[in-house]
């Protein structure tokens, strides 16, 4: 038999420090942490994909790069992207891209710890 790939089942993103990420995360989305995490990691209960903030893997330096996930987008989904933003923006997080609607409702995107690129979406 022939292995197959169903898709993303997990999500994480290196950071400097965890718990700083994990409390922006909390804090700042509404994130909140899976009842279990291995060591040096948090994850959270999000659906349908797992997602948590990790320390680098061996051999990953992040300040040899410009911005971490450069290439790369990670999208979120919300109930309500402009009372998202206007919280986020209100607590001085930079917002990289303006509330529009799109394809997938109204998004915008934001930059979290570490410099990450994050859009959320309605959906």
């Amino acid at each position: 038999m022939t292995a197959t790939v169903s898709g993303p089942d997990f999500i994480a993103l290196q950071v400097r420090d965890v718990e700083a990420a994990a409390a922006f995360y909390e804090g700042h989305l509404g994130l909140r942490r899976a009842p279990v995490s291995p060591p040096g990691a948090v994850v959270f209960a999000t659906e349908p994909v797992p997602f948590a903030v990790r320390e680098p893997l061996p051999g990953g330096d992040l300040d040899a790069v410009e911005r971490p996930g450069l290439g790369v987008a990670l999208w979120f989904r919300t109930t309500d992207a402009q009372a998202l933003h206007d919280r986020l923006h209100a607590a001085g997080i930079p917002i990289v891209k303006a509330p529009e609607d799109g394809p997938f409702g109204r998004m915008f995107t934001f930059v979290g710890p570490e410099g990450y690129a994050i859009t959320t979406h309605e959906g």
